[in-house]
């Protein structure tokens, strides 16, 4: 997310001569103040307030928990600049005398979020925080360290940094995300307009929003209305038990700032993702080799199914391990290890977190019954 400029401004000034008498006056009322009520509140005490300050408790007890675990990451691009048209123009030049101008460069700073993975420095961001920098920096404890990167995915715009601290980091707890139901707790930390340890409270709005970035893509995120801004990108998605269930990614906006929709990856994809980056230094990407085309609601009735769901096999890839398992044009994949195939982007997504090596228990439909094939994933070419 990109930082947006903004300014505080001071709105109190005090005279020598308005601080005189307002000190003049604080001497000759010591006695009690004329405004307000000295007494308690009746809310104070209350059943119903003791409830609510259990969970005030509980937010305080995760933002001490967490403020050391996210950082903050700041980058740094030298971009040219194409030179002034004005002065560039053969004509100006001449008259005025002024020299064939050359580009110019420009530093350009970003901010971000991240969170500690490990011990040792490992450091959990987005892709589209460190993409095309020429360096970056983590602080965690208020230092500051030099950050190498690791590995990263544009597809699921997640990248793993490591700093080498001076100390052992305390890593987050990793959550489980496929728990998560809409009206959880929500927290998000991070690093919005350069505020560090922002701490925003909200509630799952929804799960399983896909293809929220409009480009066609199969994952999954998670939405809330926890407050996220530029410079939360990166930072974790919490829930009530201190747990991190996603990675903040993006808003819906039409301001560039919150209007209680925003976007988080589910932890345990980027669990997935962030092994292979540590591992291979890119995402290895599963592959069976089908091409999906649409099953219209006549032809799933042709084949004797009760609706559409599952994904229909127009073509099979030559040499993919689905020729090589048997499945054929005209298959329609309804489960994968037991797990039901509704759409396409089911099988994608499956399919695509599959570690390469593994075999996976296709059900198809075919001759209007069920039968099993076993595929072996291959990585993508």
């Amino acid at each position: 997310m990109k930082r947006r400029a903004f300014q505080i401004i001071p709105v109190l000034v005090l005279t020598g001569a308005v601080l005189f008498v307002f000190n003049n006056f604080s001497c000759s009322n010591s006695g009690p103040s004329a405004f307000g009520n000295s007494s308690s509140s009746p809310l104070k005490g209350d059943q119903e307030t003791a409830r609510a300050i259990e969970i005030q408790d509980t937010f305080r007890k995760i933002y001490e928990l967490y403020k050391d675990r996210v950082v903050f990451i700041t980058t740094e691009q030298v971009v040219e600049l194409p030179p002034n048209p004005f002065f560039d123009d053969p004509f100006f030049r001449q008259f005025f005398g002024v020299p064939q101008q050359k580009s110019r460069k420009q530093k350009r700073s970003g901010l971000g979020s991240g969170f500690v993975l490990s011990s040792d420095g490992y450091i959990c961001t987005n892709y589209h925080v460190i993409a095309n920098v020429d360096s970056v920096k983590v602080k965690v404890k208020n230092k500051d360290y030099k950050a190498t990167v690791v590995g990263y995915d544009q597809r699921t715009d997640l990248a793993l940094l490591k700093i080498n601290p001076d100390e052992k980091l305390e890593p987050v707890f990793l959550g489980d995300s496929d728990q998560v139901k809409v009206g959880d707790w929500a927290i998000a930390i991070g690093n919005p307009f350069g505020l560090d340890r922002t701490f925003t409270v909200g509630v799952i709005s929804a799960t399983s929003r896909k293809d929220v970035d409009m480009m066609g893509g199969s994952q999954s995120h998670i939405q809330t209305d926890a407050a996220i801004n530029p410079g939360n990108s990166g930072g974790p998605l919490v829930n009530i038990n201190g747990e991190v269930i996603g990675i903040n990614r993006m808003i819906y906006s039409q301001s560039g700032g919150y209007m209680g929709i925003g976007f988080a990856i589910p932890i345990n994809t980027a669990k997935a993702v962030l092994e292979q980056l540590k591992k291979y230094k890119k995402v290895k990407t599963g592959y069976i080799g089908v091409q999906i085309v649409p099953l219209t609601e006549e032809y799933a009735n042709e084949l004797g199914l009760k609706n559409t769901e599952g994904a229909l096999v127009g073509g099979i890839m030559e040499d993919s391990p689905a020729e090589k398992a048997g499945i054929q044009p005209g298959d329609v994949i309804l489960s994968v290890d037991e797990k039901p195939i509704k759409t396409y982007e089911d099988l994608v997504e499956i399919v695509s977190k599959t570690p390469i090596g593994k075999t996976l228990k296709i059900g198809v439909w075919r001759n209007k019954s069920k039968i099993y094939l076993f595929v072996t994933v291959k990585e993508r070419p």
